[in-house]
């Protein structure tokens, strides 16, 4: 019969040596299915490691002299048992530990009966099958959200990295041109200033050779003009963030998003937006971010909600 065990349980998809020792460690094709699915994760060597050292230490009871055993009979249970590979089994499985050999044969199955049982072997196999490709779906969906939820976190960050750079390159951009601006100032006003040294210096040499007096300036009362921004140098913030209030004092040129990197590493929030209250305005977005302090009107003194 251990042939067509063998050949049942390859069938099942077993592997061979594996199949072999299951039947060499169960005696029958259901212990040896037991057995498989109770070391299923051990290794092949450490199975015949325990296969070696699993040696029966049980009381047993001899039988009267004159009589010949057939078959061995649990004391603890009552369960009778065809072989001494039945009695390890038995031992190994329920802990029991005491055995009597008995006179007694056990009747073999009949081919209905091993056909049946067999059946219900293969049963249990496709059963067990089904079950674990459950788990296997189960864990690999698991394992996906994972992935998918490493991965998102790692694009995410990737973006407010690349948000962040181009905000610094928006920045240093505007800053050049304001420099630029700046100097192409400077240089008018020296030409400027230059020129009317001149018409002065040629104006007195005139009046010099002509005998007369220098000329004197007219005295003019200079008017400001109205101006959209304030001449401030400075920008006094009362900002609103969903953790508290913060109060700071910033230079006008400091852009929106210089400001929102110095609110996330004290309040521990990344801002997305800035509004104002009155008027009602909001600051969103890469090209609102990149105004300074004076463009967007909070100089020299402006109140914040922070989101």
């Amino acid at each position: 019969m251990g042939s067509t065990d063998l050949e049942n349980l390859l069938e099942f998809g077993y592997p061979r040596n594996r199949a072999q020792l299951a039947l060499k460690n169960g005696g029958s094709l259901q212990n040896a299915l037991d057995w498989l699915n109770k070391n299923e994760s051990t290794t092949m060597q450490e199975q015949s490691v325990v296969c070696e050292s699993n040696e029966l230490s049980t009381d047993m009871t001899p039988l009267k002299t004159g009589e010949v055993a057939k078959s061995m009979v649990c004391d603890d249970c009552g369960k009778k048992l065809r072989s001494m590979m039945a009695v390890q089994n038995h031992n190994r499985l329920s802990g029991h530990e005491n055995f009597s050999e008995s006179s007694e044969e056990i009747a073999p199955l009949t081919e209905e009966e091993k056909a049946a049982k067999l059946e219900e072997l293969r049963a249990k196999s496709r059963e067990k099958k089904a079950q674990q490709a459950i788990i296997d779906k189960q864990e690999q969906k698991k394992n996906e959200k994972i992935r998918m939820k490493s991965t998102k976190e790692v694009q995410d960050a990737k973006e407010r990295l690349a948000q962040q750079e181009q905000m610094k390159a928006i920045a240093k951009k505007r800053q050049e041109k304001l420099d630029d601006i700046a100097a192409k100032k400077r240089i008018q006003e020296r030409i400027s200033a230059d020129k009317e040294a001149r018409r002065k210096k040629a104006e007195a040499q005139k009046a010099e050779r002509e005998g007369q007096a220098a000329p004197v300036e007219p005295s003019f009362t200079r008017t400001m003009t109205a101006s959209s921004q304030s001449t401030a140098t400075e920008a006094r913030l009362r900002l609103q963030t969903s953790s508290g209030t913060l109060t700071k004092t910033l230079p006008a040129e400091t852009t929106l998003f210089e400001l929102g990197q110095q609110i996330q590493a004290e309040a521990g929030q990344p801002v997305t937006k800035f509004t104002t209250t009155f008027p009602r305005k909001t600051f969103s977005g890469t090209l609102d971010f990149s105004k300074t302090l004076r463009e967007a009107g909070f100089v020299p003194s402006a109140v914040l909600i922070v989101n």
